[in-house]
């Protein structure tokens, strides 16, 4: 950071338009896809001390296995467990937050509106069309066309199992997403695929 003076004053328009808790979510998610757990602790305690909750921390960790694999996110989940036995050993209590909801047992509905009558995949389809603003009402073009099994865990589990859970918002769990994938690198198409669902979710253009 900071290499020219341009780049340096871009950065503090960036984070004037991120808070505290915004940025500490970019970055646990971007250093724990890159899998550096000597950076990770810092930023773990950095996200704490910016008032987000253990369970948000926790989700941020499991969200990230999705784009970049259960090692990378396991590895970020057990440091984070050193982290707060480290706090706790200090005597700092942190909030532990909320747990995420289980899909209501009798209106069949959860926090987002998607009942449990509905298969995995009617709901996957049905946050993914929230999220695009946009129908889902075929497979997914090209690789799904080409390999139509993945266009069914995406929506199955992807969707369905982890951006309907509700500890995070849909933006939050975008920060993650967009945030991992720009870290791995490579991924350009799914990246741009990302961006286009930011303002969807209300994050704006200077964020």
């Amino acid at each position: 950071l900071g290499i020219t003076s341009g780049f340096s004053q871009d950065n503090i328009k960036m984070n004037r338009s991120l808070n505290p808790g915004e940025q500490s979510i970019i970055t646990i998610a971007a250093i724990t896809a890159k899998g550096d757990l000597i950076k990770l602790k810092p930023a773990l305690n950095e996200g704490l001390d910016a008032g987000l909750t253990i369970s948000q921390i926790k989700e941020i960790l499991v969200h990230t296995y999705a784009y970049c694999g259960f090692p990378r996110s396991i590895r970020g989940l057990q440091t984070f467990m050193e982290v707060l036995d480290e706090r706790k050993a200090k005597g700092i209590v942190d909030e532990a937050g909320k747990e995420a909801s289980p899909v209501n047992q009798e209106s069949g509905q959860n926090a987002w509106g998607t009942t449990k009558e509905q298969s995995k995949y009617e709901r996957g389809k049905k946050v993914l069309g929230e999220l695009t603003k946009m129908p889902q009402e075929k497979p997914s073009s090209g690789y799904g066309v080409f390999a139509p099994v993945i266009d069914r865990f995406l929506k199955e589990h992807l969707f369905a199992d982890i951006f309907e859970r509700d500890v995070l918002t849909y933006a939050q769990r975008e920060w993650v997403t967009i945030s991992v994938i720009s870290a791995i690198g490579d991924a350009e198409p799914m990246l741009r695929s990302q961006l286009t669902i930011c303002p969807n979710v209300g994050i704006t253009p200077a964020q």
